[in-house]
């Protein structure tokens, strides 16, 4: 069985880190985030080198390169610019994929509403966000995570912070949505 855990964010301004759950916490299904358009894997991050699940997943999605970046205070330059500029809320022209191989992190995708909804990643977790979503991303409070990112060819970095309505694969993105969360 496939699990996920995601919820409705609280509108508290503390710390990103923090999980900010509503109370009562309000928790979002895998289905409901598929009609996001965001999709989720639970792999085995132990074999991910020579994992057939990955490779398969790789192959039937197109996802040519990839590469490993550790996000820790002492493994990244610059990391508290790189964590505030990656909780930027921005959308991307292309997919954006991950996979978490060691560590915590988060998530955040506005629904159909615009409410932001927080997924937590562990180890394991593998998440494709559709060209065109609103999100963001921050690591939990143990301030680590290692992850594989994935592209179609080669990588494309360019974020493009809200608001970026006018781009043709947010039109796109938003005429796709199929039913989304009410």
């Amino acid at each position: 069985m496939v699990s996920i855990e995601a919820w409705f964010m609280d509108d508290s301004d503390e710390e990103q880190r923090m999980p900010h759950k509503r109370n009562p916490n309000e928790p979002v299904s895998l289905e409901e985030l598929e009609k996001l358009g965001v999709f989720y894997w639970k792999l085995d991050a132990d074999i991910y080198e020579t994992d057939p699940v990955l490779e398969k997943i790789r192959k039937d999605r197109g996802y040519s390169y990839s590469d490993i970046i550790t996000i820790h205070k002492d493994t990244l330059p610059n990391y508290e610019d790189k964590l505030k500029m990656f909780f930027e809320e921005h959308l991307h022209l292309d997919d954006e994929i991950r996979y978490i191989l060691d560590g915590r992190a988060y998530f955040d995708v506005r629904d159909r509403e615009d409410r932001w909804i927080r997924i937590s990643m562990s180890k394991g977790d593998l998440i494709t966000l559709p060209a065109g979503i609103y999100h963001r991303f921050t690591l939990t409070e143990t301030n680590y995570t290692k992850a594989m990112r994935l592209f179609v060819g080669e990588p494309v970095w360019k974020a493009y912070n809200r608001p970026a309505d006018e781009f043709e694969i947010r039109q796109k993105y938003i005429e796709g949505l199929s039913g989304g969360i009410e």
